[in-house]
């Protein structure tokens, strides 16, 4: 009879390297080698339940890292390690030989947001906030205004707008202009 067990995997690809970890031992898993601690960033000690969005949230979560000390902690936290993507998947593994019985569900696909170091007595540990990846698709657009700002948003270094003081007619971009002068009906 095969027997086997569940495994949960996480891949978050950093500037420069992936961090591939599992809940116990060592799975390959695409060419890649998940381990239950990663020599800079330890092990992870906890994942806050899925959730799942309602109306404009989205779907979000909590990763705590135990690293394995506060330079590794400072390190996970630098700012260009924001909006790295990381991965989540469960798995089953067989018991005999070690390796993943079909291919693992995707459970999350998200991005790092944010990290907290927390530190009590004898304790650190650094949660790591991610979102999903989708978030810049509910990013507030106004649109665009006719402004020196919003051009060069659109036409980066064009500074045509920059002089261009004292219109007395705003024309909005992206949208119809609305009726000028008395409409009859």
């Amino acid at each position: 009879m095969e027997r086997v067990t569940l495994v949960g995997m996480l891949k978050l690809e950093l500037p420069g390297r992936d961090v591939l970890l599992c809940d116990g031992g060592m799975v390959p898993y695409g060419g890649q080698l998940f381990q239950s601690s990663d020599d800079v960033f330890g092990t992870v000690g906890a994942f806050e339940a899925l959730t799942e969005g309602v109306g404009d949230e989205l779907p979000a979560g909590t990763i705590t890292f135990l690293p394995r000390d506060t330079a590794a902690a400072v390190e996970l936290s630098q700012p260009g390690y924001q909006n790295s993507r990381i991965r989540l998947w469960i798995g089953e593994v067989d018991e005999a030989s070690g390796r993943l019985v079909g291919e693992p569900d995707l459970l999350a696909d998200w991005q790092t947001d944010k990290t907290v170091l927390k530190r009590g007595a004898g304790t650190r540990s650094l949660d790591m906030v991610c979102v999903t990846r989708s978030q810049r698709l509910l990013a507030r657009n106004e649109g665009n205004s006719l402004s020196s700002t919003a051009h060069q948003r659109v036409f980066a270094g064009e500074r045509g707008f920059d002089n261009a003081v004292g219109m007395e007619v705003e024309v909005a971009w992206g949208v119809v202009s609305p009726p000028r002068g008395v409409q009859r009906a």
